[in-house]
């Protein structure tokens, strides 16, 4: 299992929209970035990743699954770009802000801090036990 990271603004997607969709899950659509798309064309099914509310509120709020492999994405005219389905698995208890995140040496490698525009990042096991200990959360 490997670990990721997706960015949503949550004017346009939020944490409560992902909920609301249930097991049927959502697609994860827009990307237009090469190394996100490439990011999600490495997850597979099962794969976790931290749900993160980005501009206002920068901060990760919960866990979604991959439970739909990269496939293509109805709002990409050119069809370049593609996108995986996701759905909620839990909420964290505590939110883990970027602040939280930029403060903690163990986390100063974490492609969130490096690479701060890149929408969809993956996140190693040692950073994932890190955030959940951080959001006081268990899976």
């Amino acid at each position: 299992m490997r670990y990721w990271l997706l960015k949503s603004e949550p004017s346009s997607w939020s944490w409560q929209d992902q909920q609301a969709r249930g097991d049927s899950g959502e697609g994860w659509d827009g990307v237009r970035n090469h190394q996100a798309s490439k990011n999600m064309k490495a997850m597979a099914i099962g794969d976790l990743a931290f749900f993160y509310h980005s501009i206002s509120e920068k901060q990760i709020v919960g866990i979604v699954e991959i439970i739909k492999l990269y496939h293509p994405d109805p709002t990409d005219r050119s069809g370049r770009f593609g996108m995986v389905t996701v759905k909620a698995v839990k909420s964290l208890v505590q939110y883990v802000t970027l602040t939280d995140i930029k403060a903690d040496e163990r986390l100063r490698d974490m492609a969130l801090v490096r690479q701060a525009r890149l929408s969809v990042t993956p996140v190693s096991q040692l950073q994932w036990e890190i955030i959940l200990e951080k959001g006081a959360t268990r899976l």
